[in-house]
């Protein structure tokens, strides 16, 4: 009995970083990665060979494109919480999920998606804020009541 993990069915399994961003590209372009990824390789002189070089010294925007190739492009279901916290050429897809059509994908979708994503940000910078200055001064809140 062997205690390797079988990852032959992650799709990301023998793809090549190259390989796999010709795919996505050829599929949605620079300008759609860009827009849902907010990487700038993707955005300032996109080519696949410097896109390639950046991600290969750039382990979240590898990690961040691998990710999105997983869920977007190939259109599997989104990772357990556990296996999300792996990184996704190292994930354990299931055999039962099979690898389905890329996403459609579209200019006015990642713009909704970019203002959500600030929504977020704000209202989280807002509580950490909040946070700190309780931290600062403990007994704010006793003063404010007198």
């Amino acid at each position: 009995m062997s205690n390797e993990i079988n990852y032959e069915n992650n799709p990301l399994h023998g793809v090549g970083l190259q390989n796999l961003l010709i795919e996505i590209v050829d599929q949605y372009g620079f300008e759609i990665l860009f827009a849902y990824l907010n990487i700038n390789c993707f955005k300032t002189n996109p080519c696949i060979e410097s896109s390639v070089k950046f991600l290969k010294k750039t382990d979240w925007a590898r990690e961040k494109v691998e990710g999105f190739y997983l869920y977007d492009f190939k259109n599997l279901p989104r990772a357990s919480p556990k296996q999300f916290l792996i990184p996704p050429r190292d994930r354990v897809i299931p055999q039962e999920q099979v690898s389905g059509s890329p996403k459609e994908l579209s200019l006015e979708d990642a713009e909704r998606l970019r203002e959500k994503r600030k929504i977020k940000s704000d209202a989280h910078d807002q509580k950490t804020a909040q946070h700190s200055e309780k931290r600062r001064d403990p007994w704010a809140k006793w003063r404010n009541k007198t």
